[in-house]
């Protein structure tokens, strides 16, 4: 059955122009009107415009009318009128995730290279991601109102990549609308249709979702049979939860309602469900539990962990912080798993910050914005610990342990050896970049590194350690490149290493919140950093706190935080210096036994100040 509908997703590097190109899409179908429709259109959350990046995917369904005279198209459509659902993807590698479920929910994708640099790393592993997914791919170059002398180089390297003419390539501009008509009568002629399957029974794939206070959990799905009607009751395959479609509707790109959705249709269904563990993304929503799910998604595994604890709260007086205030915090996290589901989290506690969470992410760039969308969309103030990457340990008895929480080191005498996780890169950069950039991969232990010529760029494939990866690998990288490189790498496996714990004993007191996983060789380095940050950001007391780092069974460094001084002397008029003597004899003896008593808090802003210089 031929269909009308063009489902297909918009895929690049980062800053290629995607959410430009997207708005003159919606311009040019007249989705939103001229008045209302503003620079990143799809961009709908406060820190995609602040960052200038797109963190979340965006589907929108636009009503296109084609002029064209084309024989195939008129064969297609005789009325000439498209519904064209477009997903607009992020460009980071941290959210290759959203990207892959973008993939699944649709026909075919729009690649788009920059003009003005080419193919980048994050293009080659999105046309792999897309070419995987059995998609049909249309290429396009972007910004061509700018001087590209090498454009027709561009166009060719491109071609030959999607194994193409170079006539098949569009040239554009999203800034000015140029070619762009071209390209939307490009996607209506080669990107398939979708199979309908009207008769068959009600299945449709979860790609996303989001929480409405009023609405409950609003799923979005690609119907791929069948069809549902509002009020109708419907099923979760995987989680068993029972609903009814309370309201449903496509994405324009706010959620318009409409009565149906229909085998081939990309849109929503609010499910009245407030319990946020019922909706997972890659369940299958049916009429009856009996039907088969649909092929899901692979689980995205973290690969940079971190604690996160609430900053306010009567943590001075080594109170517990109040229950509504972790209860909400729980909630938010919750909320937030359902709009971004490679969010790993689970329970911890810290004999200082009180209650918290362990979560994992996808990325550096992953944290950062989940901690600044916790902030500013649910008004959490957060303490989080220093991030680490997941390692493994090898007991003894062939037993092996992923550790990702230094408080959950093994005693030594149990450990007979240390793994840590590894990356495939691949970095493409400029020749004149190449020894400074071979460089930055040496100093980071990197291996196996091999150098490929890629037109008048070079590729540099390489293995490196994950953690050297999530300190600034990539902020030096830029550096080093001034800012003409860019990178993708994916896990590929753990190797031997040499690791060890140091522990921070301030006062006489373990505080196992700041203990740390380190590399053997850099031990003492980081113990000397780590005693003398505390000693920096620690608040003086009326007694001296001494400073012990401890690794490898011994005291490997020491400071001491200088005792608050008060002069116990000062309404003495002259006479004898004995008198003096006794005062600070006196003083100092009440010293040692403040410390010999003290039970040291340390302030939540002090966690603050170490944690975020180490990262």
């Amino acid at each position: 059955m031929n269909s009308n509908i063009r489902n297909f997703v918009i895929i690049a590097h980062i800053d290629h122009g995607k959410s430009t190109l997207a708005d003159r899409f919606l311009e040019l179908t007249k989705t939103v009107s001229e008045n209302k429709l503003k620079p990143q259109y799809l961009d709908r959350m406060d820190l995609e415009k602040e960052h200038g990046i797109t963190i979340k995917m965006h589907p929108v369904r636009m009503l296109w009318h084609s002029q064209t005279q084309n024989s195939k198209l008129k064969t297609q459509n005789l009325k000439g009128e498209y519904i064209l659902n477009l997903i607009d993807t992020p460009g980071h590698v941290d959210f290759t995730y959203e990207v892959s479920r973008a993939l699944a929910a649709v026909e075919g994708a729009v690649l788009l290279v920059d003009g003005t640099q080419g193919i980048q790393a994050q293009t080659i592993s999105n046309f792999i991601l897309a070419q995987k997914q059995g998609l049909k791919i249309i290429g396009a170059i972007n910004k061509i109102d700018l001087e590209i002398p090498d454009l027709e180089q561009k166009r060719k390297e491109l071609a030959d990549l999607l194994k193409v003419d170079g006539k098949e390539i569009i040239l554009l501009s999203a800034k000015t609308g140029k070619n762009v008509d071209t390209l939307l009568q490009k996607i209506a002629v080669e990107i398939p249709g979708p199979e309908i399957k009207k008769e068959s029974p009600f299945r449709a794939l979860v790609f996303d979702s989001h929480y409405d206070d009023y609405k409950g959990i609003i799923a979005y799905l690609r119907v791929v049979e069948g069809e549902i009607a509002k009020g109708e009751k419907i099923h979760f395959v995987i989680s068993g939860a029972k609903g009814s479609a309370v309201d449903l509707g496509y994405f324009a790109p706010e959620l318009k309602s409409k009565d149906k959705l229909k085998s081939g249709e990309i849109g929503w269904i609010a499910t009245g469900l407030k319990d946020l563990n019922l909706v997972r993304v890659g369940d299958t929503i049916t009429k009856s539990p009996i039907i088969v799910p649909l092929p899901g998604y692979k689980e995205p595994k973290p690969v940079v962990f971190a604690g996160f604890y609430l900053a306010k709260g009567k943590i001075d007086s080594g109170l517990a912080k109040s229950d509504k205030d972790f209860e909400h915090f729980r909630q938010s996290l919750n909320q937030l798993k359902l709009n971004d589901s490679a969010l790993y989290f689970t329970p911890e506690s810290s004999e200082v910050l009180g209650r918290g969470y362990r979560l994992g992410f996808l990325g550096m760039l992953h944290l950062k914005i989940t901690q600044e969308r916790l902030k500013k969309e649910y008004g959490l103030d957060l303490v989080i610990t220093q991030p680490t990457a997941p390692y493994k340990v090898l007991l003894k008895g062939g037993k092996e342990k992923i550790i990702t929480n230094p408080s959950e080191w093994p005693s030594p005498n149990e450990i007979i050896g240390y793994e840590e996780p590894w990356v495939n890169m691949e970095i493409i950069t400029m020749p004149q970049y190449l020894s400074r950039v071979m460089k930055l991969v040496n100093d980071c232990r990197g291996e196996n590194m091999n150098t490929f010529t890629f037109v008048e760029r070079l590729a540099i494939k390489c293995e490196i350690p994950l953690e050297e990866v999530i300190k600034d690998f990539y902020d030096n990288l830029k550096s080093v490149s001034s800012g003409y490189a860019s990178l993708s790498y994916e896990i590929s496996g753990y190797k031997p290493t040499e690791l060890e714990k140091l522990e921070v004993i301030l006062a006489g007191k373990q505080f196992e919140s700041l203990s740390r996983i380190v590399f053997r060789d850099k031990i003492e380095k980081e113990a000397r950093k780590l005693a003398l940050k505390l000693k920096d950001v620690l608040p003086r007391q009326n007694y001296a706190i001494p400073i012990q780092i401890k690794g490898m069974g011994r005291i490997i460094a020491r400071e001491t935080v200088p005792a608050l001084k008060k002069d116990v002397t000062g309404y003495l008029y002259g006479g004898d210096r004995t008198r003096k003597m006794k005062l600070w004899k006196k003083q100092a003896k009440g010293k040692k036994k403040l410390l010999q008593e003290a039970d040291l808090q340390i302030p939540s802003e002090v966690f603050l100040k170490i944690f975020s210089s180490s990262r």
